[in-house]
């Protein structure tokens, strides 16, 4: 097999491409065929040490692909199965351990690269709209990171939700994504603020929830865009964590929400796993949802694939194909 590890924090380069033995499943896994690995900022957090990973560390927590063989415990997966997974590291390969339970079955006429492109972000956009705060044709939210991975397919959930959706981008050159994504206003803050701008768009009144996967950059700013009781949910920080922040500062600004959400704490059984990646897959194959994949790379180009999101010139998901 092929993999992509590193021994070292830090850019892009220190990642490299090895050849390793095939591993066996244990008694309730699977080895599977990668197809695709889908590229997500928690890898290039591992990798640059902002999270701490065991070395050799093989990044990768999401992937597609075809089973090749069944640990002895397993039940319900066959050889040749098509399959997508998240939430277990080693997708950077040729080839992939991964435990049964956090497996979901490919319909045929989805493809590979569109599962993988679509497993954790839109899991994720489809958890912020409808779980964290339920989206219905009565609110108004604010959607930063618009054109990006989880931004854009989180746009067109809302939209599908009846929702108004203002959404921001860090340069004029994602305002058509955002647009395309189902934003009905979009805010370029690269020359300055977006808070102002949201107020007008809402008449001064605010919106019923802030979506912020950046973190820092937008965080402080973001928690003005808030109606009285609105609700700002923090689910990444893309430019580093958001400050720290006095109690006290929610109750001046009108008694608001604030949550850090992970999918994790809300789909905490198999069945709740299944039930939302189906529904993800459900709207791609019927159109309703709309997958924007920015480029696929080779494997051993994987840091290739990290400078792209790093320099924000990504619109939309990042693969790579072993």
């Amino acid at each position: 097999m092929r993999r992509i590890v590193f021994d070292a924090y830090g850019p892009p380069a220190v990642m490299r491409l090895v050849e390793a033995p095939a591993p066996e499943p244990g008694d309730d896994q699977v080895l599977v065929r990668v197809a695709a690995a889908g590229v997500n900022f928690v890898d290039l957090l591992q990798r640059s040490g902002a999270y701490t990973v065991r070395f050799p560390w093989t990044p990768g927590i999401e992937g597609s692909g075809t089973v090749l063989r069944a640990g002895p415990a397993v039940t319900g997966v066959a050889e040749g199965d098509r399959v997508a997974w998240t939430g277990f590291p080693g997708s950077y390969a040729s080839h992939c351990v991964v435990p049964a339970r956090q497996l979901v079955p490919v319909p045929d006429a989805l493809s590979l690269d569109d599962a993988a492109a679509a497993l954790i972000q839109g899991m994720t956009a489809h958890f912020l709209a409808s779980d964290v705060v339920p989206l219905d044709d009565t609110s108004t939210c604010l959607v930063h990171a618009a054109a990006g991975g989880v931004g854009g397919l989180l746009c067109q959930l809302a939209t599908l939700r009846g929702a108004s959706v203002i959404g921001t981008v860090s340069n004029p050159g994602k305002v058509q994504a955002a647009r395309e994504a189902g934003a009905a206003h979009v805010i370029d803050y690269s020359g300055g603020h977006f808070a102002e701008r949201v107020m007008e768009l809402t008449g001064g009144e605010g919106v019923d929830a802030v979506y912020d996967g950046v973190g820092r950059a937008t965080f402080t700013e973001g928690l003005t865009c808030l109606r009285p009781r609105g609700t700002f949910v923090l689910y990444g920080q893309a430019s580093g964590p958001a400050a720290p922040l006095d109690p006290q500062v929610l109750n001046a600004r009108g008694s608001l929400f604030l949550t850090k959400a992970s999918l994790g704490h809300y789909d905490t059984t198999r069945a709740q796993l299944l039930h939302r990646a189906g529904e993800v897959m459900n709207l791609l194959l019927g159109g309703q949802l709309r997958l924007r994949v920015h480029n696929t790379y080779p494997l051993q180009d994987a840091p290739a694939a990290h400078e792209a999101i790093e320099s924000r010139r990504s619109l939309g998901k990042v693969l790579l194909r072993p």
